[in-house]
């Protein structure tokens, strides 16, 4: 998995401002679970275009029969094989959700074009998860937020309230949600996503007064 490493320099170009740090970590995570991944949601077009988010494929030689040659890069998958990562390839260029761009000495890269840039955020957040540990710390993760009421944020603040609630936050309050497992990254991203991100605060506490709601709404997780 020595490709992995280089994913988080790539994704620094791709999605983030440098002093924002967890939200791309995040992202990372995520396209290396995909990548890893046996989901059916995992198809092999968006298993191509998390690879080459990953890396930038480099080749040499002329541009198409190149495009074949890259193929090497996915080898060590074995859910796909070369016929159906070589159609990925045609049909992603085609949709130009990828890109062939040539650089010196014969060599060529392919690269995600800007909507491929999207796309592959947009898969990637829709298949966020907050991870389970083998043991809860018995601590609680709280999100709170502040959204200015406004034609700017009323749409953010409902789709940032749905998103919580489907990555398994419990509304303890209107504007309070709580979760057992660390999941600020997670949050972060999603705020990010939304523009909200200086609007939000997470705390991490040991004792909450209605504990006992809690520990029966995440029974499932904690026990």
């Amino acid at each position: 998995m020595g490709i992995i490493k280089l994913f988080k320099e790539t994704l620094k170009l791709i999605f983030m401002k440098k002093a924002k740090k967890n939200p791309v970590e995040s992202l990372q995570e995520k396209l290396e679970q995909l990548i890893e991944s046996d989901s059916p949601s995992v198809t092999v077009a968006r298993y191509v275009l998390a690879i080459t988010a990953c890396t930038g494929l480099l080749f040499v030689g002329p541009a198409l029969p190149g495009i074949f040659k890259a193929i090497r890069f996915f080898q060590y998958s074995e859910r796909f094989s070369e016929r159906q990562i070589r159609t990925a390839i045609q049909n992603l260029k085609r949709r130009k959700l990828i890109k062939i761009v040539e650089e010196k000495n014969g060599r060529f890269r392919v690269e995600l074009t800007m909507d491929g840039k999207k796309r592959v955020k947009e898969f990637s957040f829709d298949a966020l998860k907050i991870k389970q540990p083998k043991k809860w710390d018995g601590k609680w993760h709280v999100l709170i937020f502040d959204i200015p009421t406004s034609k700017v944020y009323n749409s953010a603040r409902d789709a940032l309230r749905l998103k919580i609630k489907q990555l398994g936050l419990f509304q303890l309050q209107r504007s309070v949600w709580v979760h057992p497992f660390p999941c600020e990254e997670e949050i972060l991203f999603v705020a990010e996503n939304y523009k909200v991100e200086k609007y939000i605060d997470i705390l991490t506490v040991e004792k909450l007064l209605h504990e006992n709601v809690l520990r029966a709404k995440f029974a499932r997780l904690l026990y």
